[in-house]
């Protein structure tokens, strides 16, 4: 049986994993892991469309990966923490490792 905490944070993770579901806002994450951007640096760099990259933001935003400072008009996008970029990274190297035969393998 599984503690109760432990399902909570099953739970948790299962939510992040459905955010980064998506390759559009898996790339956004890493361009904005780079450095803060607007929405129209993220458009200019992705090719999506303003308002696609802005429903992607508002997902991420509420998913607690992204938080946005504003100055005047122009809004900023950061990372909420570096912990996602590792997540990503890893995620990135699993899917790049060479895909063994359980069959051969010892």
């Amino acid at each position: 049986m599984v503690p109760m905490d432990a399902e909570a944070g099953l739970a948790a993770a299962a939510q992040l994993f459905k955010v980064l579901g998506s390759e559009s806002r898996l790339l956004l994450l890493t361009l904005i892991g780079e450095e803060p951007r607007t929405v129209g640096a993220l458009t200019a760099a992705t090719g999506l469309s303003q308002p696609l990259v802005s429903q992607h933001l508002r997902t991420l935003r509420q998913g607690g990966l992204v938080v946005a400072s504003r100055s005047g008009k122009e809004v900023t996008y950061h990372l909420a923490d570096r912990h996602v970029t590792h997540v990503i990274a890893d995620a990135l190297a699993h899917v790049q490792e060479p895909v063994l035969d359980p069959e051969t393998d010892d």
